[in-house]
């Protein structure tokens, strides 16, 4: 028996180690506890102690056509939320979204037998998979609750955290309504199809960021959820554009990639073309949109390969379209330099890739030395303010008007 437990908390410390190195930083003392202490393999008893504790995904539960409904979320993701939430002992803890109750037993870890979670899945197998894992590792101040998380749990109100694992498109009344007061409510948001985790807290108007942080997550269910737009180009297809807030598409654009491409470089050479927050910056582009490159196009030299393997940012009007591409022109395989420019097909696709590749010099003129984005959630009752006129995107949705504003971050001195 004591073998087994040592040969766990190897694994665990392992995992914590990897994850360390990937950040370049190790984690905040109560997460690492937190994640050393809860066996994560417990949770996902289907997959591999290799993939329990490796720092990928492991996807627990698909659709008929095999698209992912719910998954134990990539460790380094659960610790940058659980960092970003600051969770304490004693606290009241909403968790939307149960998966596969992983991270309600982590919550339950660092509230401590004062504090209580209180966790929402609206499918109800994923729920019952959840309670199994739960009651396995013994979390007994813990409940789990079958239903639409976009409601939250007003009878165990109010929550000092509350944290939604699951990609929201907006934030939900009653999550604001049940925040204490000095609460804090983090969740990934999605504005016109940028996904980033915010830590939210109140404001004078609404709810004000206290961090920020890029990272993606499976589309919340229920009455919250409005689905992205995804129109497959070309033969394969080519390209997918995904396409956000139910923008319209015109039918002529099925046929942008029948004609020549245009292709436009820029003067930006970077690692791995990395420029953080550059999406914000193209964004506010009419058209915006996410696009998706075949890698068999690519190797047929169809289309070029898109600026991130994750996919591309990109325009699109009328019949036209174009994405941020790149190519090598110097570094390693391990460390490529990659030049970005932009492609365009259709009818104006040359102006669209003029326009991208002129947007990506201006954000590398104006933000050399790095940004901090804030969000604001404003509920649309509220009047307009000033800094919305110098605001880098203004969003709105059913509940808030979202105000993102960047400012230079802050140089960090060596002693």
């Amino acid at each position: 028996m004591d073998d087994t437990r040592d040969e766990e908390l190897a694994l665990r410390a392992g995992m914590l180690d990897r994850l360390a190195t990937m950040r370049g930083r190790p984690l905040v003392d109560s997460v690492a506890d937190a994640m050393l202490a809860v066996p994560r393999h417990v949770f996902v008893p289907n997959a591999p102690l290799s993939d329990a504790y490796g720092l990928g995904a492991v996807v627990t539960h698909r659709d008929r056509q095999g698209v992912a409904t719910s998954s134990a979320s990539a460790p380094g993701t659960v610790a940058g939320m659980l960092e970003q939430a600051e969770v304490c002992q004693g606290q009241r803890v909403l968790e939307i979204g149960a998966g596969t109750g992983y991270n309600a037993a982590l919550l339950a870890h660092l509230v401590g037998q004062s504090g209580s979670v209180t966790t929402i899945e609206y499918d109800a197998e994923v729920a019952d998979a959840a309670r199994s894992h739960l009651d396995a590792y013994g979390a007994n101040n813990v409940r789990v609750l079958t239903g639409d998380g976009t409601l939250g749990a007003a009878e165990d109100a109010p929550f000092d955290r509350i944290l939604v694992t699951a990609g929201a498109w907006d934030v939900a009344g009653p999550w604001v309504e049940q925040l204490a007061p000095d609460g804090r409510l983090v969740l990934p948001l999605r504005l016109r199809g940028l996904t980033r985790v915010v830590a939210f807290e109140r404001a004078v108007v609404g709810l004000r960021s206290v961090s920020v942080v890029e990272d993606g997550f499976i589309p919340m269910k229920g009455i919250g959820a409005i689905p992205e737009k995804n129109v497959p180009l070309g033969p394969g297809p080519d390209l997918t554009l995904r396409i956000d807030d139910g923008q319209p598409v015109n039918p002529s654009l099925l046929q942008a990639l029948d004609g020549e491409l245009a292709l436009v470089w820029s003067d930006v050479v970077e690692p791995w073309a990395w420029t953080p927050e550059q999406d914000f910056w193209l964004a506010t582009l009419p058209g915006f949109c996410r696009v998706f490159v075949n890698a068999e196009a690519v190797k047929a030299e169809r289309i070029p390969r898109a600026k991130d393997p994750w996919g591309a940012w990109g325009v699109y009007s009328g019949a036209s379209l174009a994405y941020l591409c790149s190519r090598q022109v110097g570094g390693t395989d391990q460390m490529p330099m990659l030049q970005v420019g932009a492609c365009g097909f259709g009818p104006d696709g040359a102006d669209l890739a003029q326009l991208l590749v002129g947007r990506v010099r201006a954000w590398q003129e104006q933000t050399a030395g790095g940004v901090e984005v804030m969000v604001e959630a404003r509920p649309l009752s509220s009047m307009p303010l000033p800094a919305e006129d110098a605001a880098l995107l203004v969003v709105d949705k059913l509940a808030h008007v979202f105000v993102v504003t960047a400012s230079p971050a802050p140089v960090s001195v060596e002693v």
